[in-house]
């Protein structure tokens, strides 16, 4: 298998590039408009065909290029079965794995931070997406979330994957790359070691987080497949940009 963490600083988000080192087929997952031509030529340098775009949930804070890459590269696009986006080709659902020759990728439903959020689980590790952050967790106050269901898709589906799953967040804002199962059930601030349901609420009730300042319009462009909005104001013009050099890990 090939792996690899690529970075978008605006958004803080992780791309993660999958492949089969037999094939050179290849899937990204969570893809960032603005570093679509460094994705390409990642897959280029390592002489991979990109097969597929996975998306974990519909985003609210970037737009994704799932939409740029099926018309640069010939992908098709997947969104979870939940996800409301109106162009995708295929969607992932729990119990019917992705294959790219001898890699197998698991889609597992894991709601709470939105109500399509899913995560991604293949060899020896995890795509957790916003549901499980390294020592955190996704907001729940927006697009249908419920931090109810976030604690049991957490501590019932995350947390019961084997212990040393390595495990790898769709975001992180303190330069953070991975953690394990083990660690985030042991020391997760917000969702590890005894934290009942009740304080798990509180903790996210009392967050007063700021309403999302790219959310009116990264939704309606991820719905699209990954449109750029042709009204977006001129303080959002990065989001759309393309940024050719981005940290990878």
């Amino acid at each position: 298998m090939i792996f690899r963490q690529l970075f978008e600083e605006l958004s803080s988000t992780y791309t993660y590039l999958i492949a089969c080192e037999e094939t050179r087929q290849a899937v990204l997952v969570d893809p960032v408009y603005p570093t679509s031509d460094r994705d390409l030529s990642v897959l280029h340098e390592l002489d991979l065909t990109l097969i597929y775009t996975i998306e974990t949930h519909i985003h609210a804070d970037h737009i994704t290029s799932a939409l740029k890459l099926k018309k640069d590269a010939g992908s098709k696009m997947i969104f979870p079965l939940m996800s409301e986006c109106e162009r995708t080709d295929l969607r992932s659902e729990e119990g019917k794995p992705i294959t790219l020759g001898s890699v197998v990728i698991n889609p597992l439903y894991t709601p709470g931070h939105t109500d399509d959020h899913t995560s991604y689980q293949f060899n020896d590790r995890v795509l957790t997406g916003d549901a499980l952050l390294i020592n955190g967790c996704g907001r729940t106050d927006f697009q249908n979330g419920d931090g109810e269901v976030l604690y049991h898709s957490v501590r019932e589906k995350l947390f019961a994957l084997p212990d040393d799953t390595l495990v790898y967040p769709g975001h992180d804002y303190r330069q953070h790359r991975v953690s394990s199962i083990v660690q985030e059930k042991q020391l997760n601030p917000r969702l590890g070691g005894n934290r009942s349901l009740p304080d798990f609420l509180k903790i996210m009730d009392n967050l007063n987080l700021d309403y999302p300042k790219f959310i009116d319009h990264a939704v309606p462009g991820n719905q699209q497949g990954g449109m750029c909005p042709a009204d977006l104001p001129d303080k959002f013009d990065s989001y759309c940009h393309q940024m050719t050099e981005s940290p990878q890990g």
